[in-house]
C-alpha cells in the first residue's frame, strides 16, 4: 500500500531488493531520518494502483520528499541525497574519484543487476520452462561476468583501499554489498574474488551496512 508522508523520507521498498537495500545503506551511512513502507515483489503489491501513482514503473525503491515529490531510481536517489545531505560523502571531492567511484557502482546497477532481477529471472523461467537449469545458468553467466571485471578493476586500481575508494564507503560500496550478499544466497563460489571479499568484510564491520541487511527488517 502506498504510504502517507509521516517522516522527513518515506522510502517505497522491499526487504530483499538489492536495490531498496543499497538505498537502506546510504539513509543509514548519513543518519538520514525515514521510513521504510516494505512491497511483497512476490504477491505483486508494486503493481497496484496506489504504488503506481508513486512510481508508474512500479520498481523499487522510491524516495518521497517532505514535500510530497518523488525520486525513483536507486542511483539518481542516492547522488541526490548526497547533494542534499553532503556529509559523509559518497563521492570523492575530485571529478576523476567522482567518475571511478560511478563506473564501479554502475558496473553493478547497470551491467549485473539488470540482468538478474526478478522480472527477467522470471522470463527466463517461462522461455525454458522445461529447464530447472535454465534461470541458474543465466544468473551465473551475467554475474561471473560482472564479478570478473569488479575484482580486476578493484585489485588493479591504486586507489582501491580499505574500501572500494579509498579507507572511506562510498557509493560503489553501497551497491557492492548488497551483490555480493545475492552471490552468497545462491551459493555462488566467491574464492576468485579476494579483493570483493575483503572489501564486502570490512562493510559488514560498520554498523550502516549491518543495520541494512534484509534480514534486519521488520516488514
Amino acid at each position: 500500500m502506498a504510504a502517507t508522508q509521516t517522516s522527513p523520507y518515506v522510502v517505497h521498498g522491499a526487504a530483499r531488493s538489492s536495490a531498496a537495500y543499497r538505498l537502506r545503506i546510504v539513509m543509514k551511512l548519513k543518519g538520514l531520518a525515514y521510513r521504510e513502507f516494505f512491497l511483497d515483489l512476490n504477491t505483486g503489491e508494486h503493481w497496484k494502483d496506489d504504488y503506481l501513482k508513486v512510481n508508474p514503473q512500479a520498481l523499487v525503491p522510491a524516495l518521497v520528499l517532505p514535500d510530497g515529490g518523488v525520486v525513483t531510481q536507486s542511483m539518481a536517489i542516492i547522488e541526490y541525497l548526497d547533494e542534499m545531505h553532503p556529509e559523509p560523502p559518497l563521492l570523492p571531492r575530485d571529478a576523476r574519484g567522482r567518475a571511478r567511484v560511478r563506473s564501479l557502482a554502475q558496473m553493478i546497477a547497470c551491467d549485473i543487476h539488470p540482468l538478474n532481477n526478478a522480472r527477467v529471472r522470471n522470463h527466463v523461467r517461462a522461455l525454458f520452462p522445461d529447464d530447472p537449469d535454465a534461470v541458474p545458468t543465466w544468473m551465473d553467466r551475467w554475474s561471473k561476468a560482472g564479478f570478473d571485471a569488479i575484482e580486476a578493476r578493484l585489485a588493479r586500481d591504486a586507489e582501491t583501499g580499505i574500501f572500494c575508494h579509498g579507507d572511506t564507503p562510498t557509493m560503489a560500496d553501497a551497491l557492492l554489498v548488497p551483490q555480493v550478499a545475492n552471490a552468497r544466497a545462491s551459493n555462488r563460489d566467491l574464492s576468485s574474488y579476494p579483493t570483493i571479499v575483503r572489501i564486502d568484510a570490512a562493510c559488514a564491520k560498520l554498523e550502516a551496512f549491518d543495520a541494512a541487511r534484509p534480514d534486519r527488517q521488520q516488514a
